[in-house]
């Protein structure tokens, strides 16, 4: 992926940036879940399933906070994030909680690099293959770390709500992957959370398409075993969002529902 180099390097000082006031925002609730609450979501709950004893890889885990609610539950969990600043606070909170989280600072991309062997399941959650410029790629990796009969669950951010400028709350991003993976630029006022200072970051992103996501899959001759589609978010993380529910929030004011997001879960055959 040298090609993709500086962007890569600018996403991860942006993420770089931004895990102090994550972590110190309401929106991450670190205090209460340092006394036990866990804020992985029922979505990606109901597609890994039992974790208990499971091996797990945690793909872009930020600072570990479902890693870490996974291996309260039972788990062996391998977590792996491309930010220094986020897998250092994933290591404290570890030795703080008395887990036995593995936390790895690598791209995605380098992942082979650093963890050896398979597991029962991989996963990734919300706003995490926005960042990735190659799906293909991605979905070999996913076939490699996986064991006979594992499963990969990515809970995810809908590409049609990825249409939308949130703040002008209207179409603003083509629906289909751009030729030669040609990314978006973003500047942004602070981060989805908040707290911080609201100074301009600069990153870059790539749309993907349903097609593009279930073809990669497909490619690796991995089975489509389930796709839920949400028309709320778990997360009130974009601007211009209302709360429909408990932790239901929904962009706009369209009068009609909207995918939201989508739960995603392939299997590797046993043969």
């Amino acid at each position: 992926m040298k090609k993709f180099k500086e962007h890569f390097d600018v996403n991860k000082a942006m993420w770089d940036s931004r895990v102090e006031t994550h972590v110190k925002s309401d929106f991450y609730q670190v205090e209460n879940f340092l006394k036990g609450k866990d804020m992985i979501e029922h979505m990606t709950l109901e597609g890994l399933g039992d974790v208990k004893g499971k091996s797990i890889l945690h793909l872009q885990c930020h600072f570990g906070q479902d890693s870490l609610s996974l291996a309260r539950m039972g788990a062996k969990v391998t977590a792996l994030d491309f930010s220094a600043e986020a897998i250092k606070k994933g290591k404290e909170y570890n030795d703080k909680l008395g887990l036995d989280v593995r936390f790895v600072e690598a791209n995605v991309y380098d992942i082979r690099e650093h963890i050896e062997g398979q597991f029962d399941i991989v996963f990734a959650s919300f706003g995490a293959i926005c960042w990735l410029p190659d799906l293909l790629a991605y979905a070999e990796i996913i076939n490699h770390y996986l064991k006979p009969g594992g499963h990969y669950v990515l809970a995810e951010f809908h590409p049609f709500l990825y249409l939308f400028d949130f703040d002008k709350q209207k179409i603003g991003y083509d629906y289909f992957e751009k030729p030669s993976m040609e990314p978006e630029e973003d500047i942004e006022e602070g981060t989805y959370t908040d707290g911080g200072e609201k100074k301009p970051s600069r990153s870059f992103f790539w749309p993907h398409s349903l097609q593009e996501v279930f073809n990669a899959f497909i490619g690796q001759n991995l089975s489509i075993e389930s796709f839920k589609e949400y028309h709320y978010s778990p997360w009130n993380c974009f601007p211009n969002m209302k709360e429909t529910g408990e932790r239901e929030y929904v962009f706009g004011d369209f009068g009609v529902k909207i995918p939201h997001t989508f739960v995603l879960k392939v299997r590797k055959s046993t043969d």
